[in-house]
C-alpha cells in the first residue's frame, strides 16, 4: 500500500511555519526504512498495512509532542501484491506523456 500523509501542528513558529515540526515527523519516516518521498505537500510512504500505519501514528506523535493539536491529512492507495509503486506508478505516467 501507499500512504499519502501530511502532518501539521496547531501553531507554527513566529512566522507561521511549521518546518520544524513537519522535519521531525519526516525523520520517524526515513527512520522506519520503508521506501518514502516527501514533497512540499504530503509525505508518500509504501509497505504493508500495520507498518506503514505504524510510522503515521510515530510520525503523529513526533509532532504532537511539540503541539496541543495536531491535523492530520491521510490517502491511501490499497493493491495487495504490489510493490515498488511510488516508482512504477509515476514511471507508468511519464510513458504515457513521452508517447
Amino acid at each position: 500500500m501507499i500512504v499519502a500523509f501530511s502532518i501539521s501542528p496547531s501553531g507554527g513558529d513566529e512566522s507561521g511555519g511549521v518546518s520544524e515540526a513537519v522535519a521531525d515527523a519526516v525523520r520517524v519516516v526515513r527512520a522506519s526504512g520503508l521506501p518514502s518521498e516527501t514533497n512540499s505537500m504530503f509525505t508518500n510512504i509504501e509497505g504493508e498495512w500495520d507498518e506503514v500505519m505504524a510510522v503515521v501514528k510515530q510520525a503523529v506523535d513526533a509532532v504532537a509532542a511539540q503541539a496541543p493539536r495536531v491535523g492530520l491529512v491521510l490517502k491511501a492507495d490499497i493493491r495487495p501484491g504490489h510493490t515498488g509503486q511510488l516508482a512504477s506508478k509515476v514511471a507508468a505516467v511519464e510513458q504515457h506523456l513521452a508517447d
